[in-house]
């Protein structure tokens, strides 16, 4: 378990506000927590410093960007630097993950059709065996999380 500077109260709450809306104010954020807010801004840059905080994007929804179709795809053993390369090139894939398992990668990818989903399966096919599941519905992403505290329950 990598080491993270104790977390208290407030700074538990600080994180789910801003994982909630990354773009409250300050001043906002501490009236949320019941701080001021030379106090909250503080407590948020040591949260940054402790790479606790690791950054503020903007979320947006794909289908609105033309890409109507979201899948995840299983790769198999595959040469390391290749697979990089391409995660680097292809703009399709959204997310990419080295895991352990039958599979060395699973990668979420976002395309505009069944073409647009064949073109890219057919490149990543090139460097290994894949098996690729095309997304249905999102139950949950994103979710607002919190320190995990060592008694809770797994």
């Amino acid at each position: 378990m990598q080491n993270s500077p104790p977390l208290d109260t407030y700074d538990t709450r600080i994180l789910a506000e801003l994982q909630a809306d990354a773009r409250i104010s300050m001043a906002e954020l501490g009236r949320r927590v019941h701080l001021s807010q030379p106090a909250v801004t503080e407590r948020v840059r040591k949260l940054e410093a402790a790479s606790v905080i690791t950054g503020y994007r903007a979320t947006v929804n794909l289908a609105a960007l033309g890409y109507g179709i979201r899948g995840l795809v299983r790769v198999g053993r595959t040469d390391y630097p290749a697979m990089l390369q391409l995660i680097a090139e292809m703009g399709e894939i959204v997310n990419a993950w080295n895991v352990t398992g039958e599979d060395s990668w699973v990668l979420e990818i976002a395309v505009a059709d069944v073409a647009h989903l064949d073109a890219v399966a057919s490149r990543l096919c090139l460097l290994s065996q894949t098996s690729t599941s095309i997304i249905l519905k999102t139950l949950r992403e994103h979710h607002v999380m919190l320190p995990h505290s060592a008694g809770a329950a797994a």
